[in-house]
């Protein structure tokens, strides 16, 4: 089950009235690059774009960190959207490693961590989990940009750990994955935007 674009778009602003902020730009510009990949690689658009632009809808509670992860899996989960629940969930853990997460604090209760320790240690990531984390790392409220350029950009607000290097390795290797299953460089499908976004 999955909403329609207009009543995940009217989520998303009912979201941000909560909690205003550039979040829900990325996500907009998340659900783009999303639908147009999955045109280009079979799949299944609808899916991509409300999936991009819901998997940061636990941003809704207000400036958290790790924690809109799980806020956004039980709204979606409580609206019988799983599937959305599930991206909610995985689109911070392209590694699968939790100490790897660059948003800030891990300021979840006890039960709220076991969920998500359990959720990204069991998971088989699909196309979907995977194509929304590949999103996420090159959507900027501003546009569609190089992962480079959303990486560093997380690490000057939040850091370097041990684990920020295989995270960044995971990324790259879901923009090859991406770029081999609909036979072309993924920047190639947005190049003017990210000439304009990361070079203007």
């Amino acid at each position: 089950m999955l909403p329609t674009k207009e009543e995940a778009n009217a989520m998303l602003v009912k979201a941000h009235e909560q909690n205003p902020g550039p979040w829900a730009d990325h996500c907009r510009v998340a659900a783009s690059v999303a639908e147009t990949i999955a045109k280009e690689c079979d799949m299944d658009s609808h899916r991509a774009y409300v999936s991009g632009l819901l998997h940061d809808i636990g941003r809704y509670e207000g400036v958290r960190g790790l924690h809109h992860v799980y806020a956004g899996y039980e709204a979606m989960k409580d609206k019988g959207y799983n599937q959305i629940a599930r991206i909610c969930l995985s689109h911070s853990f392209p590694s699968k490693d939790i100490d790897a997460y660059a948003g800030g604090d891990l300021d979840c209760t006890p039960v709220e961590m076991a969920v998500i320790e359990s959720f990204i240690s069991e998971v088989i990531f699909d196309d979907y989990d995977k194509l929304i984390q590949l999103c996420d790392a090159m959507s900027m409220a501003e546009g569609v940009c190089l992962i480079e350029l959303r990486l560093f950009d997380g690490v000057r607000r939040y850091g370097f750990n041990d684990f920020t290097l295989r995270k960044w390795d995971a990324f790259f290797e879901l923009k090859k994955y991406f770029s081999e299953l609909c036979g072309k460089n993924v920047y190639d499908l947005f190049y003017d935007e990210i000439r304009d976004v990361c070079f203007r």
